[in-house]
């Protein structure tokens, strides 16, 4: 049985998170089965170096769909897809085809990128219809789909695979003592604005002493975001960041405020938490889930909340202590051995199924 799946996501010269959990998730599922990635012109990633005949690629744009529609086996074969569901669509029940569903951001009142709300809208209820499996990164996730696709689904089986951290660090013993960091694309559901807002609410001693620095590429609706950030006194951007940028960045702040309004995971805190980092992000949906009890918890429109929050990760050394020594404990529940190992479970009753 030949494994296909649609990398072009981790191909991206600036990925978002869900292309870097679909370049994870392949280089750890790699060296198991017999994989097909499917790209378009994106540059191989050096851990799949050493697969370069795994790889396949086709012509970039709407053709891409299309093209590998065409060449997918009719027998034996099954197709992962992890951001985009025009392929499911086409071949319908035709082949096998597993859904990754990261979150259900088209579906939520926020503002979004119009045209992937379009397509994503239209297409995952007919392909929820055809799955073969569904897999969802996390149980917040799971519940919003049942919630709104429970018809569609029927009893179609469904795995929470969860995610891994971007790397195997160690605990970080550089803390500059001066950054909050807040790594997401600049787009209101990450919530920049109110963060911005609530910093500026900092007592100045405060704000002299700590930066508010926010990297991650312009998205969308972030004309005001863009405007608070010049205008407020200690807040710096620095746009997109290599991996090995955010890394090192990541390693010696010593904040992470990820106050995002709704996430599928929430990477960049199980990030944190690996390193030690004291946490401060939603309360709402995956980031509560992924964090546990090894983050600060804050409601995400209340920027009096937020302020409230800053200012006991900034002040109160015990809560610092705290959620140093809680984050790598709550960290380590995560793995990407762990969801290669249900990935790969989701393919193996599919293959019983099959023969």
């Amino acid at each position: 049985m030949m494994i296909w799946i649609d990398g072009r996501s981790a191909t991206a010269a600036q990925k978002t998170g869900k292309g870097q959990w679909t370049l994870r998730l392949i280089e750890h599922l790699l060296p198991h089965i017999p994989l097909v990635v499917c790209i378009a012109d994106g540059e191989i990633p050096s851990q799949w170096k050493s697969y370069e005949n795994c790889i396949r690629r086709f012509p970039s744009g709407v053709m891409w769909h299309c093209s590998v529609a065409k060449a997918l086996p009719r027998k034996d074969a099954i197709y992962i897809s992890p951001t985009s569901f025009l392929v499911p669509l086409i071949v319908g029940t035709s082949i096998p085809c597993i859904p990754i569903i990261h979150d259900l951001i088209a579906f939520r009142p926020e503002p979004h990128e119009w045209k992937a709300k379009l397509i994503e809208r239209c297409t995952l209820p007919r392909v929820l219809r055809c799955a073969r499996h569904i897999l969802v990164l996390s149980s917040s996730t799971r519940s919003d789909l049942l919630a709104r696709f429970s018809r569609e689904i029927g009893t179609t089986p469904m795995t929470t695979v969860y995610s891994g951290p971007l790397e195997d660090a160690p605990r970080s013993t550089e803390d500059d003592g001066r950054t909050i960091l807040c790594p997401a694309t600049l787009c209101p559901r990450k919530n920049q604005l109110r963060l911005i807002r609530a910093y500026a609410a900092l007592p100045k001693d405060v704000r002299e002493q700590y930066r508010l620095l926010l990297i991650g590429a312009r998205g969308w609706h972030d004309g005001e975001i863009l405007k608070a950030m010049q205008s407020t006194p200690g807040v710096e951007w620095k746009g997109y960041v290599s991996d090995r940028e955010y890394a090192r960045i990541l390693h010696t702040a010593s904040i992470l405020a990820y106050p995002s309004l709704y996430e599928g995971f929430g990477l960049p805190v199980l990030d944190a938490m690996q390193r030690g980092i004291p946490v401060f992000t939603s309360s709402r949906g995956s980031l509560s889930e992924v964090a546990g009890n090894s983050a600060l918890l804050i409601d995400p429109e209340n920027i009096e909340d937020m302020t409230r929050g800053l200012l006991q990760l900034t002040t109160d050394d015990a809560t610092r202590k705290r959620l140093r020594a809680s984050g790598p404990v709550q960290a380590a529940q995560f793995s990407w051995e762990r969801t290669a190992n249900l990935v790969l479970s989701a393919l193996q009753s599919i293959q019983r199924t099959i023969s």
